[in-house]
């Protein structure tokens, strides 16, 4: 991921219904979630989840399918990991022994 990704993906989440969003994404796992029921489930307004699902999907960090009538969104999990991994790249200064599974902060 390079630094514009990035920087195009931290702006996308930097936002209180869009990190709601994705993060009701990345629960529902690879199946996803239609505009729907995440209304239904995060109380959104179908156009403000349309503007905040528009700007996700800008920043790769999120993919819609048609399934017959309806759209699926889903997280995109290898955009997340990479958002992940360019954070903790160079955390400790690269040791092996840091990482944020291991720690809960990232230099102990």
């Amino acid at each position: 991921m390079n630094e514009e990704q990035v920087i195009k993906a931290l702006a996308a989440l930097a936002h209180g219904v869009r990190l709601t969003v994705f993060r009701a994404l990345v629960v529902a796992g690879p199946k996803g979630l239609t505009p729907g029921v995440m209304q239904e489930g995060l109380g959104i307004p179908a156009t403000t989840l349309s503007f905040h699902l528009k700007e996700l999907s800008a920043a790769g960090l999120v993919a819609a399918e048609r399934d017959g009538r309806s759209l699926i969104y889903r997280a995109q999990f290898d955009t997340m990991n990479g958002l992940l991994g360019y954070m903790t790249a160079n955390c400790c200064q690269g040791s092996a022994t840091c990482s944020p599974a291991a720690s809960s902060s990232c230099c102990p």
